[in-house]
């Protein structure tokens, strides 16, 4: 494992050890249509593909993504950091307000992407996932997982069009493999456990965001720092 401390970001430190098989000097995206993606049929109409260590050399990406934003390139403010306006959140829980167990940014459809090989990896997802989506994905959602206190409840993605059409969510996973769960909403069954990180791709599709909901949770391990990219079409959060 490779070591890199990064800038603060959100009040506190954020260390990632890399793999040694994903130590490249510049990221590289591999096919999609070749095999090595693995989809497992789930009830009602769901699936999840998996492609393993899609994005090679993703700690670069990662590196990118993580670091403390700062002035823009060229400015007399000072040197150039990170792209990524990562904000902490509060949200209303029953009666009282708590603080969003992660760091977010959302990039909505006519913004431009952080990272160059977020834009390349949204056109590979498109060019081979549009055809069965019939539609491209849109926008892009980031959440940076700082240590194992982060976290996100179980969910769909039901704002939108999730909650009465099929739909995808494609999510790239950088960093520390972590724990994404997946249970059917009307219960009875375990939940599916997959670790992704390291260029990991993970698609949720057809009836998923509805009939089966998808969580990371916390664990007390020792782990290191995950930023999920989830890519939407137009209408679904």
């Amino acid at each position: 494992m490779i070591e890199h401390a990064f800038d603060r970001v959100g009040g506190m430190g954020v260390l990632l050890q890399e793999s040694l098989l994903d130590a490249w000097d510049e990221p590289v995206l591999g096919p999609l249509g070749d095999g090595s993606v693995r989809r497992t049929r789930l009830t009602r109409g769901a699936w999840v593909d998996l492609r393993r260590g899609w994005l090679a050399g993703s700690g670069v990406v990662f590196a990118r993504l993580a670091a403390q934003p700062g002035p823009e390139k060229g400015s007399e403010k000072g040197p150039e950091k990170g792209p990524v306006p990562w904000r902490a959140e509060k949200r209303q829980m029953y009666d009282r307000v708590v603080a969003v167990p992660r760091l977010l940014c959302f990039y909505g459809e006519d913004a431009a992407l952080p990272d160059q090989a977020l834009t390349a990896a949204r056109a590979a997802l498109n060019a081979h996932y549009g055809p069965e989506l019939g539609e491209p994905f849109r926008t892009a959602g980031l959440c940076l997982y700082r240590d194992g206190r982060d976290s996100v409840a179980w969910h769909g993605d039901t704002i939108g069009r999730g909650a009465r059409e099929d739909t995808m969510v494609a999510i790239l996973s950088l960093g520390t493999p972590r724990a994404l769960l997946l249970r059917p909403r009307e219960g009875g069954q375990r939940p599916l456990r997959f670790e992704v990180g390291h260029g990991d791709l993970l698609v949720m599709g057809g009836s998923c965001q509805r009939t089966w909901e998808h969580a990371v949770p916390k664990t007390s391990q020792p782990v290191g720092p995950r930023i999920s990219v989830q890519f939407r079409p137009r209408g679904v959060r």
